[in-house]
């Protein structure tokens, strides 16, 4: 990998390219936009990263926070770039930034059919909550 770096709006064509291409991605109309994902980099401009391998854009995660947890969304690596510790890279570059604002516990959320998902993260210590009822409500219906 030659490089990690803070993701710019003008990543968001080929990011959004990497997770349309990425199964057991859940993509939202609005949400995933470039004006949603814009307005989540102006929120969380410190805690967003590409990865880039030979000049190409190799992987991608999301990461905001409330001041008191972190949540990391849409983690992806191209397939062709993957088992080159790119993922575990990026995860360790937000976990650092959380930390560096004071940000003690980070949470995310896989689709349980998810396996490869679920494994990349079990694999870096991410616990499964089985104590837990995920809830949530479309505030939008235009945003599917």
């Amino acid at each position: 990998m030659n490089q990690i770096r803070l993701m710019k709006i003008e990543d968001y064509d080929l990011v959004n390219h990497l997770w349309c291409t990425t199964p057991g991605m859940g993509m939202r109309s609005l949400d995933d936009s470039k004006e949603g994902i814009n307005q989540f980099l102006l929120r969380n401009p410190y805690t967003c990263f590409v990865a880039e391998y030979e000049g190409d854009l190799a992987g991608v995660i999301l990461c905001g926070h409330d001041g008191r947890r972190g949540y990391i969304y849409h983690t992806a690596v191209k397939e062709n770039y993957r088992k080159k510790g790119i993922g575990s890279a990026l995860v360790n570059r937000v976990l650092e930034a959380l930390k560096h604002q004071n940000i003690n516990k980070a949470a995310l959320v896989v689709y349980s059919t998810n396996e490869l998902g679920n494994q990349f993260w079990e694999g870096l210590g991410f616990e499964m909550r089985d104590d837990l009822t995920y809830r949530n409500i479309s505030l939008n219906q235009d945003n599917n």
